[in-house]
């Protein structure tokens, strides 16, 4: 069916929700084409991260509509899978997350399939965590994780509390093939919660979810003396965080108040992303009023963690590679302190994140393990490690996109957990009189200066998408001998498998290796962006950042015109 036949169809059947039928209402099929072409074009893509797309009217939409058809393709999967039947439903503060959540758990218990539910918004490791600790079958988490405010987004869990694989992914989206987003079968939500097919999930969860991020601690002991201003990002961190840190003994914390209270809109940053400098504004001007020891900032579901610094007169922020050697470095530290340090120690990060992981790791005796973008390749060997009776062997996983949990409690990234740990380790190098700046340059001075960048170019709608399969594509058929005034000296293309490094699953992924660096490409598969992955190491982070900007200034001029 083309877009203007979907598009009668939806302004005939699409009742049930009068903001979508009035945006319907309000385009006209000749004046408005390319705007119904771009709703109705395509049906939004699901894979291993579920759904992510645009709040609105269409296909290519996240509407009740969409969020209904693909937990009926989720229920499909689980009555084949031989799985529990039942599912764990989380929720952040985005617009609709709330109404996206019950719309799942009423299409769950028309199904027969217990929907459990958390009854306020909670961190999307919380419902990691619930997934295995109610003993699900699944699990479906309502975020967009850190786009902007116009987006949601359905993420799908497995049995073991990890985004499920693709191959889970291909029998979720086959069993959506078919079905008629406005013929799917729901119970009202009162109907699913007297009959027990909703259920709410207890309090009791939520404490075992924090008695096990606590179990990671490796302070030996309570952290007292700290100075924290906290930013949720109008998120769903401020419970889980704030409980966590006092927890262990830290309780002088300033919420930034302009973020404090959940809000879609995001109004303070409209990319609610703790990478972004802009997102971490105001946390850092309360900084220069209060002067605490660590900034620390959650985006909106308190997956990903961001934090910035004292540094001689002002704050810095530290970027993901950055915390994730820090605290690879300190957890070892800790560890081998605490004798707590297991034997044939594993930590994993992925094929993007910065080499010096691969030093620190050498340095301490850890088996690095890397992986393919995305934190359900780490939670995946984390569960192979499981299965093999060799759990204990685990002691933290991180990705440069800032995420770093250091257990196997959940299958996801965990800003609750990596914000205990960054003030656990603020604390140690505070008594020693150094900050995280100082720590940084440290190892820095130990291991050599590894510069990282990651530029992403945005491709919006269908010539957006396939500008950058043409891009991919150009790569492959003629690829560069020289980028930035540096030789390639080896290339890796993880579609094909040729030059890759390790056994890894097929990925859109290129791979060039440069005399003092590496360039990779990929297009995400969250977001219409092409990213961008350089490092370089050097003498000097001077000399490092110097030679990336070449490599990104060619790049502009040559691959992306």
């Amino acid at each position: 069916m083309d877009s203007l036949n979907l598009f009668e169809q939806w302004k005939s059947q699409a009742s049930e929700d009068p903001a979508l039928l009035h945006e319907l209402e309000a385009l006209d099929p000749e004046r408005d084409r390319s705007a119904i072409d771009d709703r109705f074009y395509r049906e939004l893509e699901f894979g291993t991260g579920g759904l992510r797309g645009i709040l609105g009217a269409g296909t290519n939409r996240m509407n009740i509509y969409v969020i209904r058809r693909a937990t009926q393709g989720l229920c499909g999967w689980l009555r084949c899978a031989g799985l529990p039947q039942s599912a764990a439903i989380g929720y952040d503060s985005r617009i609709n997350s709330e109404r996206f959540a019950r719309e799942a758990a009423r299409v769950l218990a028309a199904n027969g399939i217990t929907a459990w539910l958390y009854p306020r918004l909670e961190p999307t490791p919380a419902l990691s965590w619930a997934v295995r600790y109610l003993g699900c079958g699944a699990g479906i988490c309502i975020t967009a994780s850190h786009n902007p405010a116009a987006y949601n987004g359905y993420k799908v869990y497995g049995s073991d509390g990890c985004q499920i694989t693709p191959e889970a992914a291909a029998a979720v989206l086959d069993k959506m093939q078919g079905v008629d987003p406005f013929e799917v079968p729901a119970v009202s939500f009162e109907e699913g919660i007297s009959s027990g097919k909703i259920r709410m999930i207890g309090e009791d969860c939520l404490e075992a979810f924090l008695d096990a991020v606590q179990a990671q601690s490796v302070a030996g002991g309570s952290v007292s003396g700290l100075k924290i201003v906290y930013t949720p990002l109008n998120g769903s961190g401020l419970e889980c965080v704030t409980k966590i840190l006092r927890r262990i003994g830290v309780t002088d914390i300033t919420v930034v108040p302009e973020q404090e209270h959940p809000d879609g809109n995001f109004p303070t940053c409209p990319y609610p992303n703790p990478e972004i400098r802009e997102a971490m504004e105001c946390g850092l001007a309360l900084c220069r009023k209060v002067h605490p020891d660590l900034l620390l900032g959650t985006d909106p579901d308190c997956d990903r963690m961001g934090a910035a610094v004292p540094d001689g007169d002002g704050y810095t922020l530290i970027s993901g590679n950055e915390m994730g050697v820090l605290l690879l470095d300190y957890v070892c530290r800790r560890r081998i302190e605490n004798g707590t340090m297991p034997e044939r120690p594993v930590a994993v990060t992925t094929i993007v994140s910065t080499g010096m992981a691969d030093a620190v790791a050498a340095k301490y005796g850890v088996e690095l393990r890397r992986v393919l973008t995305g934190f359900k390749f780490i939670g995946e060997q984390i569960g192979i490690l499981e299965r093999n009776g060799e759990m204990e062997r685990y002691i933290m996983g991180f990705e440069e996109s800032y995420g770093y949990p250091s257990g196997g409690h959940v299958r996801d990234k965990d800003a609750v957990n990596a914000s205990m740990l960054a003030c656990e380790m603020a604390a140690w190098y505070r008594e020693r009189n150094m900050t995280l700046a100082d720590a940084i340059r440290a190892l820095y001075a130990e291991f050599g200066c590894c510069h990282n960048m990651l530029e992403s170019f945005t491709f919006e709608g269908a010539e957006g998408m396939s500008k950058m399969q043409s891009i991919m594509t150009g790569l492959r058929n003629a690829a560069p001998q020289q980028i930035g005034g540096q030789t390639v000296t080896g290339r890796a293309d993880y579609l094909t498998g040729e030059g890759a490094t390790g056994d890894l699953p097929r990925s859109d992924v290129l791979e060039f290796r440069l005399e003092h660096g590496k360039v990779i490409v990929r297009p995400s598969g969250t977001e219409p962006k092409l990213k961008i992955y350089l490092s370089a190491s050097a003498e000097t982070m001077a000399q490092a950042e110097a030679a990336n900007q070449l490599v990104l200034q060619e790049l502009r001029s040559g691959w992306l015109r």
